[in-house]
């Protein structure tokens, strides 16, 4: 895993200026570092210039980028943040047609593949990637993102060129880029936040390339375009058949995953998802008579604390423990104090460059801190909710049948703090209802399909295109703050296709959520724990932590330079802090309820004093 960067100016003679140019790219990826300080370049020409810093996982002696590859007065270069895992496949293809190799990295796969394929290349990867590919004949920059979007890749083409980068914070390196805001950027916030819209930055004039797209700069077209897109399809395997190839894919993606030049760990939370995540590792590592190191999250304290609900029946450590009975596992537990929890809020907003999911990143981030001590690479449960129908609002009526986005389908809970002014100003019911609409207007869905399937298909396309979306960039930032590659075993394509279209009898079958998936594992783990009630990521329930919050959302209120109170309504604060905070009735996700409202307004007030957003 890496960090890219760079810009392309088509009417810009960089090496005139070289020794500047440089220095900018430089800058560029010194503001990403933390994503691998292994080994940095820059590669600079006329118009264009790329710049990498290197988490070093695979051919650590060799793979230094930008790479550049010349044949027949052809010039191609790459920066690339990723890993590709059947690089192998496509290297012996490339060998058959007659081209040589000087690493054994994925980059000069992917490279050489360009050279032969164009960016035809992007449909034979299976990995998680985002890389830009300098044409020097065709004098075109081509950037490309996974197809699920588990690599980040920003640009921005105002000023007539283009600036991109693996983070925001990348781009505003550059001289001719500047962290701003519009009414657009807060309506992202307030209204869909810490989710965004598929291909928006937030920040004005910032965008994202789309997950499964190729962006084209050229002196002839700025044009993105898709090279994958989910498609609807009749299924025809039997229910038999279906937990076969269900089970088939899932071991085949960790099995992919675990190349590596260097140890691989696992998060394990006990739940169904990183649990045979888990199991399928480390029975692979068995066979090398090797130990997997695994590691599980939790706050000091929550043993007296815990509040149970709907969302979160249960406690994870007892299900760890079972897990660590039945595989040789070098396991650790990580705790996070309430204080270092929020004090950890800044830091969150400083790594993702925009308020997020408030504690719920920031203990990620704390604790991916302290995995990376000891591996370099992770393996995660990620993904299994939204691709198998995990979450309640795939199975309870009233969520399904929500007329908005399931996870925050009531916009009066997370818009409790606003002045009316704001709420006038920002319109915020016609913003996020126009991108549910658009949203449901782009499901894949089959010819004729109606009624309660097309509503699961439609279920299925939102969680992907934006709850997925929002938790993978969560993880990114948090673990790649600390050169840590987080795997997402169940973002694999191949899964993503094929759970799409099985019916929601199979994913529910005897109403139990993804069903399917625990019976293509039932090999894999006892009753116990296959069948467990799902259970989120923990979170926090100690009193003293959201007194910390009250006391710190108190000064900001009261402290007029604060940025933030521009859009809040200070009697509805007032009422908001004497009240209790109900845990079990969550504004965005199942984690974020009344403390993470107050921890969330505390970001926004950090970005915007960070990035000086008037």
């Amino acid at each position: 895993m890496c960090g890219i960067a760079g810009f392309c100016d088509f009417k810009g003679e960089f090496l005139q200026d070289a020794e500047r140019w440089t220095q900018v790219l430089v800058r560029m990826r010194q503001a990403i570092a933390h994503r691998g300080s292994d080994q940095t370049g820059e590669y600079l020409q006329n118009c264009v210039g790329l710049a990498h810093t290197r988490l070093s996982i695979r051919d650590l002696a060799g793979g230094a980028q930008p790479m550049v590859r010349r044949q027949g007065g052809r010039e191609c270069a790459i920066v690339y943040n990723g890993e590709v895992y059947n690089a192998e496949e496509i290297k012996q293809d490339l060998l058959a047609r007659g081209w040589r190799f000087e690493t054994t990295c994925d980059t000069e796969v992917i490279l050489l593949g360009y050279m032969e394929y164009g960016m035809a290349v992007a449909e034979k990867l299976n990995g998680i990637y985002a890389f830009a590919i300098w044409d020097g004949r065709r004098q075109a920059l081509f950037l490309c993102r996974d197809r699920l979007g588990v690599k980040p890749l920003f640009y921005t083409t105002e000023g007539g060129r283009l600036v991109f980068g693996s983070e925001p914070k990348a781009l505003f390196a550059h001289p001719r880029v500047r962290p701003a805001a519009d009414a657009d950027s807060f309506r992202e916030i307030f209204g869909l936040g810490p989710a965004r819209t598929p291909g928006c930055g937030v920040f004005r004039g910032l965008r994202e390339v789309k997950p499964g797209c190729i962006l084209e700069y050229s002196r002839q077209r700025v044009e993105e375009r898709p090279y994958w897109s989910l498609e609807a399809r009749p299924h025809t395997d039997s229910y038999a058949g279906t937990v076969e190839k269900v089970s088939f894919l899932l071991r085949d993606a960790v099995e992919r995953q675990m190349v590596s030049d260097v140890p691989v760990c696992s998060f394990l939370s006990g739940g169904i998802d990183s649990t045979v995540v888990t199991a399928l590792a480390s029975r692979r590592l068995a066979k090398e008579g090797k130990a997997l190191n695994t590691f599980s999250f939790d706050f000091a304290r929550n043993d007296d604390c815990f509040q149970a609900n709907a969302f979160q029946p249960s406690r994870d450590r007892p299900y760890v423990d079972q897990v660590l009975g039945l595989y040789p596992l070098h396991h650790t537990y990580l705790e996070c104090d309430e204080a270092t929890l929020a004090d950890l809020l800044g830091d969150a907003v400083r790594m993702k460059d925009l308020p997020g999911m408030a504690d719920v990143d920031a203990s990620l981030l704390y604790f991916c801190g302290k995995v990376s001590r000891y591996n370099k690479v992770a393996l995660t449960g990620e993904c299994a909710d939204e691709i198998f129908a995990g979450y309640p609002w795939f199975y309870r009526e009233e969520l399904l049948h929500a007329d908005g986005f399931p996870w925050s389908a009531d916009l009066s809970a997370r818009t409790a703090l606003l002045s009316e002014e704001t709420l006038r100003e920002l319109d915020l019911e016609e913003y996020v209802g126009q991108r549910y609409r658009d949203t449901l207007a782009g499901t894949p869905v089959l010819p004729g399909e109606q009624g309660a399937d097309r509503r699961r298909r439609e279920m299925s396309w939102l969680n992907l295109r934006w709850f997925m979306q929002t938790l993978l960039d969560r993880m990114d930032r948090t673990s790649m703050a600390w050169g840590l590659e987080a795997r997402v075993p169940f973002a694999d394509h191949r899964i993503v296709e094929y759970v799409y279209n099985v019916p929601w009898e199979m994913k529910y079958r005897q109403g139990m959520e993804k069903r399917l998936l625990r019976d293509a594992c039932s090999d894999l783990l006892p009753p116990s724990l296959l069948y467990r009630k799902k259970s989120p990521y923990p979170k926090t329930y100690s009193p003293v932590y959201e007194a910390l919050l009250a006391r710190r959302f108190r000064q900001v209120l009261e402290n007029p330079a604060a940025p933030v109170n521009r859009f809040v309504d200070r009697e509805k604060a007032e009422r908001f802090l004497a009240q209790p905070k109900d845990y079990g009735r969550p504004w965005f996700g199942q984690l974020m309820a009344g403390p993470q409202m107050l921890a969330y307004f505390l970001q926004i007030n950090d970005w915007m004093r960070m990035y000086h957003i008037g």
